[in-house]
Formats: C-alpha cells, structure tokens, sequence
C-alpha cells in the first residue's frame, strides 16, 4: 500500500468516527456530560479530517490534477473554520470580542478568498459543482465579517454562543455527510453510484442543514424580556 493510500485510509477511518459521534452528540441532550465527551471526540475526528485533508490535497496538485487538489484545499479550509468556530464559541461564550479574534478573522478572510477561487475556477474549466459550493466559503466568510464589524451588539445578544456553536456544528455536518455519500458510499456500494447520486451527495447534505438552521434558529430565538408589572396593575387585576 502506498503513502498516499494510507493517508486516504486514515481520512476514511477518522471520518467514520466523526459521521457516528455526529449523530450520537446530536441525539444526546444539549449540555449533558455526555453530550459533550461525544461532541470532543467529534470535533478530534474533525480535526482528524483536516491533518489527513491537507496533504492529500497537496498530493493531488503534485500528480497534476489541479482542479481537484484546489477543491479539496477549499474543503480543508471550510471545515477547518466550522472546527474552530463550534470549539471556540462555547470557550469564549462569556467574550463574544475574544471569539472575534484575529484567528476568527482569518479563517473568514480565508474562507471568502478560497470560495471566490473556487467559483472561478469553476466557470473556467465549467464545473456546476465548484461553482454552486463556492458559496458556502463566500457566505460563511462574509457572514463572519460581518459579525466582526458588529461584535458588541453580538455580545449583547442572549444565547450568541449557542447559536454560533449549533450553526457551526451545521456546517461541519455537511463536510461530514458529504464525505461518506459522496466518497465512501460509492466505494462501498460502487452499483448505486451515477450522476443523480453525486449531486446529491453534495448538495443534498446542504439543502437539509438549511432546514435544520431555520429550526433551530426558532427554538433559540432569544425572547423579549416581559416588562416589569406596577404594583397598581396587579391590584386592579387582583
């Protein structure tokens, strides 16, 4: 077996582990010891993905198939900010300036500049594909720019952390059920594989995590404080 078959059969091992850990934390209740023992061995499985992504990215470019080691760059690169951010906005939850940091605006600089060379990348060499999941790097980049500009007003927000970890804990679903339905179910069961299922597998995962944000989004949607009631409202109601 070669290096880089290996290299790819870690990353197919550690993204078992994380697609199983995903659901598992996901199913466990929110804030419960146990939920969070599975959500670290997740995010480890995460980062797992991350150290086995980059050199298998850089090893494609070597071997000359440029369009696929710069999509697999970009997917480092997304995954890697979804990573830092679900860890960071519950260690930080208390200090929504130091959650926007510097290395925050780094993964947002770079998540926009790499969703901006894989859109154009995919008009040149016409790829429907690289040019529809530009748009998460370019959304999610500017999105955290944006709350950068207005991180007091963030602070300020009740529950900001929370809403940050389960966007985050979103976006690293979708790399973790696309690696599985659009790399390790073809191999596992190469008869179901075809056109219909590639697409799928990549724009499937998004199109559900769309849904699940606008739901959770609604449950945590932080509540208006009741106004205090006089003492005069509550004899009259008496």
């Amino acid at each position: 077996m070669t290096a880089y078959k290996m290299l790819v059969a870690v990353h197919v091992l550690v993204g078992l582990v994380a697609l199983v850990t995903f659901w598992t934390a996901g199913l466990l209740r929110k804030g419960t010891p146990a939920h969070r023992s599975t959500g670290r061995v997740y995010l480890l499985a995460m980062l797992g993905i991350v150290i086995t992504g980059a050199p298998m990215a850089i090893a494609r470019w070597i071997d000359g198939h440029v369009v696929t080691a710069a999509f697999l760059g970009y997917l480092v690169v997304i995954t890697s900010t979804g990573v830092w951010v679900s860890w960071r906005a519950i260690r930080d939850k208390t200090s929504a300036a130091r959650f926007t940091g510097p290395v925050y605006v780094a993964l947002a600089v770079l998540s926009v500049v790499s969703g901006a060379g894989v859109l154009l990348l995919g008009m040149k060499v016409g790829a429907p594909l690289l040019i529809g999941f530009s748009a998460v790097g370019l959304f999610t980049g500017a999105d955290m720019l944006r709350r950068r500009l207005r991180r007091v007003k963030l602070g300020a927000t009740p529950r900001w952390w929370m809403s940050e970890h389960y966007t985050a804990m979103i976006g690293n679903g979708i790399a973790t059920h696309i690696a599985f339905l659009g790399i390790g179910l073809p191999r596992l069961l190469p008869a179901v594989n075809g056109t219909v299922l590639h697409y799928l597998a990549w724009f499937g995962p998004l199109a559900v995590a769309i849904v699940a944000k606008l739901v959770l989004d609604r449950r945590w949607k932080p509540r208006p404080a009741r106004a205090p009631v006089s003492a005069t409202a509550r004899a009259q109601g008496a």
